[in-house]
C-alpha cells in the first residue's frame, strides 16, 4: 500500500519566528547538542529505502522544515544525485515547502531545472500576512516573500500557495482569495490553524506552545486554543464564502485543495488528502536525525516509530503501532460523527483537532466540526452536479452558469436524474 513521508532534513530550524508556528519549539525534543542537518549517510539510506519501498511506477518526495532553503542548494543537488543513483530509471518528483524569503536566482534555476514543485507559504496581503509571519527580529516578511515569488515566476518554477487560515485572515475570505489569484496562484491550499495552549504533558516535554494530540479523545477541552487559532464559525464562513466565488467564476482555472478533495469524495473515489480520508497512517514525518513519526502533526515521543539508522523504513511504516494509528481515526469517531450526513466527506477530519465533546457528551469530536458541517452541507448540491458532469465526460466547469443563476440559493430538492436536463447539452 503506498505511503508518503514528509521529510524534514533541517528539522525545526527556521529563519522566521512565526507567532503561530508550533514546530519551532520541537528543537527541545532533540537536545541542545543536536546538529540540525541530515547527514549524507542518512540521506543516502533514506532515499534508497524510500524508492525501494514505493510500489507505484512513480516516486514522490516531499521536503519541508523548518525552512529547507537553510541547507543550501548543494544539499538538494546531492538529493537529486542520489535519486538518480537509486531510481533505476523510475520517474522521481520532488515537492518543496518554503517561506520563500531566501529564494534567489541560483535556487530557482535549480528548482526549475529539476522540476521541483514549490509550495510557498503566504497568508494573504501584507497586513494579514505580517500579522503573524515575522522574522527573528519580529520584523514583517511579506515583501521578502513576494520577492521570492517573483524569482519563482521569473524562472518558471511550478508552485502553489499554502495559506494558514488563522484568527485574523479568516475574517477576510474574499480579500485573501482574490489576493492569491492576483499574485498568480492557481493552486491554493488553506490550512486551518488550531493549536491548544500547553497542558501538563506538553510542559513535561519542555514545550510551551502546543498540546500533544490525544487519539483517545480525552477530557481536554479545558485546554483552550491559542488566541491566533481560527474560530470554527469563522472558518466555516471562510470556506463557504471562497467556494461561492470559486464555483461561479473559477472552476477549472483555479484549484482549491479543499474543493478538489471534496469532489473526489462526492465522485466516490475517496479523499486524496489524509485529513478527509476514512483512515490515515500513510502520511508520516521523518526528522533530520532519522526519527520517523506517525504524522507531521504527531511529532511527539509516544508517536515515534523508530529511527531509520536502526530500523527499515518499510517495517516502521507497516508496524502494528502505525497500523493502529491509522485505524484509530475511524475507530475513535464519536457516535455523533457516525450518524452525520456528511461523514463520507469529512470523516472527522484530522485526529489532531478532536478534543471537544459531542452534544451528547461523548469525547473526541473535532474542534472544527461545525465549520465542516456547514461547508459540506452547503456544497452538496454543487458537488453532486459536478460529479454527474464528470461521470458524463463533461468538465466540472460547466456548473458555473448554473451557479451564477442560483446565486448561492440552489433548490431545496435536486434530483440527480434532472441535473443534466437542467444544465442542457
Amino acid at each position: 500500500m503506498p505511503f508518503h513521508v514528509m521529510t524534514k532534513p533541517v528539522g525545526p530550524i527556521c529563519n522566521l519566528d512565526c507567532t503561530y508556528c508550533f514546530y519551532l519549539e520541537k528543537e527541545k525534543l532533540f537536545g541542545n547538542a543536536e546538529k540540525f542537518r541530515m547527514s549524507d549517510k542518512l540521506l543516502s539510506k533514506y532515499i534508497r529505502e524510500y524508492i525501494q519501498s514505493q510500489s507505484g511506477p512513480d516516486v514522490s518526495f516531499a521536503w519541508q522544515g523548518g525552512e529547507p532553503t537553510l541547507l543550501g542548494v548543494d544539499f538538494f543537488r546531492r538529493v537529486v544525485e542520489l535519486q538518480r543513483q537509486y531510481s533505476d530509471g523510475r520517474p522521481v518528483s520532488n515537492a518543496f515547502q518554503t517561506n520563500g524569503t531566501l529564494l534567489n536566482d541560483e535556487w530557482c534555476e535549480f528548482l526549475a531545472e529539476n522540476r521541483f514543485l514549490v509550495g510557498l507559504s503566504i497568508d494573504g496581503p501584507a497586513e494579514l500576512h505580517n500579522a503573524y509571519r515575522v522574522d527573528k527580529r519580529q520584523k514583517p516578511t511579506f515583501d521578502r516573500v513576494i520577492k521570492g515569488l517573483e524569482y519563482l515566476q521569473k524562472h518558471g518554477v511550478e508552485y502553489n500557495t499554502l495559506t494558514v487560515v488563522n484568527r485574523k485572515n479568516s475574517k477576510y475570505p474574499l480579500k485573501v482569495y482574490r489576493f492569491l489569484k492576483d499574485i498568480g496562484s492557481t493552486y491554493l491550499q488553506f490550512i486551518p490553524l488550531v493549536e491548544r495552549k500547553p497542558d501538563s504533558e506538553s510542559k513535561a516535554l519542555g514545550l510551551d506552545l502546543a498540546t500533544p494530540p490525544d487519539l483517545e479523545g480525552g477530557d481536554r477541552e479545558q485546554a483552550m486554543v491559542t488566541s491566533w487559532s481560527v474560530a470554527p464559525v469563522t472558518y466555516g464562513n471562510f470556506l463557504v464564502t471562497v467556494f461561492n466565488e470559486w464555483v461561479k467564476k473559477d472552476v477549472g482555472e483555479v484549484f482549491v485543495q479543499h474543493f478538489d478533495v471534496a469532489l473526489g469524495n462526492w465522485i466516490g473515489i475517496g479523499s486524496s488528502l489524509c485529513v478527509f480520508a476514512e483512515k490515515c497512517g500513510r502520511a508520516l514525518a521523518m526528522e533530520h536525525n532519522g526519527d520517523l513519526y506517525s504524522c507531521d502533526h504527531f511529532v511527539y515521543p509516544k508517536y515515534k516509530l523508530g529511527n531509520l539508522m536502526n530500523n527499515s523504513l518499510g517495517e516502521m511504516v507497516d508496524s502494528p503501532q502505525q497500523k493502529k494509528f491509522g485505524s484509530d481515526k475511524l475507530d475513535t469517531l464519536p457516535g455523533y460523527c457516525m450518524e452525520c450526513s456528511v461523514r463520507f466527506a469529512c470523516n472527522g477530519e484530522c485526529p489532531k483537532h478532536r478534543f471537544i465533546k459531542a452534544p451528547d457528551g461523548e469525547p473526541g469530536l473535532n474542534y472544527l466540526c461545525s465549520a465542516y458541517k456547514k461547508f459540506f452541507t452547503h456544497v452538496d448540491p454543487y458537488m453532486r452536479i459536478m460529479a454527474e458532469l464528470i461521470n458524463n465526460q463533461r468538465p466540472a466547469a460547466d456548473i458555473m452558469p448554473l451557479a451564477r443563476k442560483w446565486n448561492w440559493r440552489p433548490p431545496a430538492r435536486l434530483e440527480t436524474d434532472d441535473i443534466l436536463h437542467v444544465l442542457g447539452p
